[in-house]
Order: structure tokens, then C-alpha cells, then sequence
């Protein structure tokens, strides 16, 4: 298995070990992610999942073309990657658990689409993006388009698409490809796991609405809102402020 699955504590890892082939992502490693996110869904306390590659350099380069091309004419085997490249994309979208991707090295093609359906990218310095598809006449899924699009807006994600340039972490920071430049996800990995996971689940649901097209408030982020008020965790944050201590909040 060349993606997997690790835990430290309240932060889990989902690791793309494949070193060797820069992290290219094969069929069989975009079927194992939903499973995978089976797991991370049903591990207790869990309250962040930061993806990134096992042994740091690429994140991931994409596909593996090579694969690809021994399989061009393999319509069964093409119909399989188109549906499984989206049911993982879709599930780490759609993860309730807060996702943040930490992005090493190049991210490049299906590797940035994950990148893309986590909450948060972190690049260091030495990251660079690309989204290759129109150098080798394919085209990008809808939904990772719809994720580009929402994050770097019409122009930018046009321009990424259309010239598949790479560019680097500061550009990638300028445009809104990636929130955060550090050499390290722990610090913001360790303070969202410090707070609320009730809160963050809520909140995550909340902005999933509104990127699919949510504008108003309705009954049921009417009723988010106010469970929260009825939460251990509501509890003990106030309880905390209160006595002027950190909080522990248990979810």
C-alpha cells in the first residue's frame, strides 16, 4: 500500500509514501483513500488530518501517466479511474474532520487536487503548483476545477489551467492557492486541535454549504447555531474564560 493512514494523538496523518515515483498517485491509490477516510472518520477524538508525503521532497506529481498510457485503450480500466479519482476527492472534500495538506515539494496535476480538497494548504519555501492537464490533452475533473475556481477565482484559475505553468510558493500564497508558508503544519495543526472540535466540525459544515451555493441562512444552520449552546464544549470554553484557564474540550 503506498497511502496510509497514521495517528499522534488528537492529529492524524494520511502519508503518500511512494518516494520513488515522486508520489504519482495510481488507480489503486485513489481507491484506498475512501477506505482510508473510513478510518480516520471513525477514529474517536480525532480533530485534524494533515496529508502529505511520508518522506517530505514531492507532495505528489499526479497520476501516473505511465500507468495511464498502458491503459489508454483499457475502457473498463478508464471508466474505473474517472470514478474513482472522484469518489476520493469528493470524501476528502467532504471530510467532517478539519484537513489541512502540507506541501513539501512540487504539487503537481492530482496531486494538487487533493491539496485543493483539503480546508487549508501550508507550502514551504521550496513548494511549487501546477495543473498539467492541457500538456498532455487531458482535461481537470469538474469538481477540482469547482475547488480551484473558489480558491483563486475565474482569472487565476483560467490562467493555471490554460498555460499548466508551475509557480512557486510565494505566487502560490499571492493568488490564494495556499494560506500559510512555514516549514512545519504543527503549530496550526497543534491549535486547531486545541479547540473546539464540536465548533470546527460545525463550522466546517457551515462554509461546505456555502461553497455549493448557500446563501441564506435556513432551519437547519439555524439549528448549528444554537446546539452548540447545548454542547460539553460550550461548557467547559466558557467555564475556562471564566476562571482565565486553557480550555479541554472533550467533543
Amino acid at each position: 500500500m503506498t497511502i496510509r493512514f497514521e495517528r499522534d494523538g488528537a492529529i492524524g496523518s494520511l502519508l503518500i509514501d511512494r518516494a520513488d515515483r515522486r508520489n504519482a498517485i495510481t488507480l489503486g491509490m485513489w481507491q484506498t483513500i475512501p477506505a482510508l477516510l473510513d478510518k480516520v472518520e471513525a477514529e474517536p477524538g480525532l480533530r485534524v488530518l494533515i496529508v502529505k508525503s511520508a518522506e517530505g521532497g514531492a507532495f505528489s506529481v499526479g497520476a501516473d501517466i505511465a500507468e495511464m498510457v498502458a491503459s489508454k485503450d483499457d475502457a473498463p480500466w478508464l471508466a474505473d479511474n474517472q470514478a474513482a479519482i472522484s469518489e476520493a476527492q469528493h470524501r476528502l472534500a467532504q471530510c467532517p474532520i478539519p484537513t489541512i495538506a502540507f506541501v513539501e515539494g512540487d504539487c503537481i496535476g492530482g496531486g494538487c487536487a487533493i491539496a485543493l480538497a483539503c480546508d487549508i494548504r501550508i507550502a514551504t519555501p521550496a513548494a511549487r503548483f501546477g495543473i498539467t492537464p492541457a500538456k498532455l490533452g487531458l482535461v481537470y475533473p469538474f469538481h477540482d476545477v469547482k475547488l480551484l475556481t473558489d480558491l483563486v477565482g475565474p482569472g487565476q484559475a483560467k490562467r493555471l489551467l490554460y498555460t499548466g505553468d508551475l509557480i512557486g510558493a510565494k505566487e502560490a500564497e499571492r493568488i490564494g492557492l495556499v494560506e500559510i508558508i512555514a516549514d512545519s503544519p504543527d503549530h496550526i495543526a497543534e491549535t486547531m486541535a486545541a479547540n473546539s472540535s464540536v465548533s470546527n466540525r460545525i463550522m466546517k459544515q457551515m462554509t461546505r454549504r456555502i461553497l455549493g451555493g448557500q446563501i441564506e441562512e435556513d432551519l437547519a444552520t439555524r439549528d448549528m447555531f444554537a446546539a452548540a449552546f447545548e454542547s460539553d464544549d460550550f461548557a467547559e470554553g466558557t467555564a475556562a474564560f471564566i476562571e482565565k484557564r486553557k480550555p479541554k474540550f472533550t467533543g
